[in-house]
């Protein structure tokens, strides 16, 4: 009998309020984590020199503590519960990470400066970087890097990278890089489609209609951008 009370599960084992006390306990090493990112990115000298900022703007939160239960409920619902034990490998956006930039050609120097951060071995990809995009041409543009490219439906455009200190550590950051419009419409729609998505038809036709906008807004930027270039060269 007490040989099997001993190997019996305890009765409040991976409950949610479990999971969330371990969330808490890791909360400052996250913060610490993701603030470090953040800067590294936000403020690097070769993305914000002076007369050629490539990050526009940059910010960071930690999952509300109210929503990640909400996560877990749904979750719980959907027959795929969250345990303590696996929260940082099953929740990578715990912490978050966005960097805005102008024009979608200077994504490029970002990436090489995240690879680079890579490559000495000071940051490790959690998974290979993903790009998401409706866009035929946005897709393109990204097959140029070491991406894997995904197509989403709900027509949102962002990419996305989980940057841990170490291979072996619970810490996880999701980075998300995106321009200026792609915020705007990621925005818009996350109040209006999170964490349910809307069943108003004239809500869903406008947003798609925002994300052609959206698009064409990058490109024209980016047109600019080289029209700008040009002229400055002669």
């Amino acid at each position: 009998m007490a040989d099997e009370l001993a190997i019996s599960p305890q009765p409040w084992a991976n409950t949610d309020d479990e999971v969330l006390a371990r969330y808490d306990d890791m909360r400052h090493d996250l913060q610490t984590f993701m603030n470090g990112v953040l800067q590294y990115l936000g403020e690097h000298p070769q993305l914000r020199r002076s007369g050629k900022e490539i990050v526009h703007s940059y910010k960071s939160r930690l999952k509300d503590r109210e929503h990640l239960r909400e996560k877990l409920a749904r979750k719980r619902a959907d027959g795929k519960p969250i345990v303590a034990e696996t929260l940082f490998s099953d929740v990578t956006d715990l912490a978050g990470v966005r960097i805005m930039h102008l024009f979608q050609e200077h994504f490029g120097e970002i990436d090489a400066v995240i690879r680079k951060k890579v490559a000495a071995g000071d940051w490790v990809l959690g998974e290979r970087a993903t790009a998401y995009t409706w866009d035929p041409e946005a897709a393109d543009f990204f097959s140029e890097f070491d991406l894997e490219v995904k197509k989403k439906e709900t027509f949102y455009t962002s990419v996305h990278y989980l940057i841990r200190p170490r291979a072996d550590s619970p810490l996880c950051c999701e980075l998300q890089v995106r321009t200026l419009f792609e915020e705007i419409w990621g925005e818009v729609d996350h109040q209006i489609n999170y964490p349910k998505p809307t069943d108003d038809l004239a809500c869903r036709e406008q947003i798609k209609v925002l994300s052609k906008i959206v698009g064409a807004g990058s490109r024209l930027l980016d047109s600019l951008h080289r029209v700008r270039g040009a002229v400055a060269v002669e």
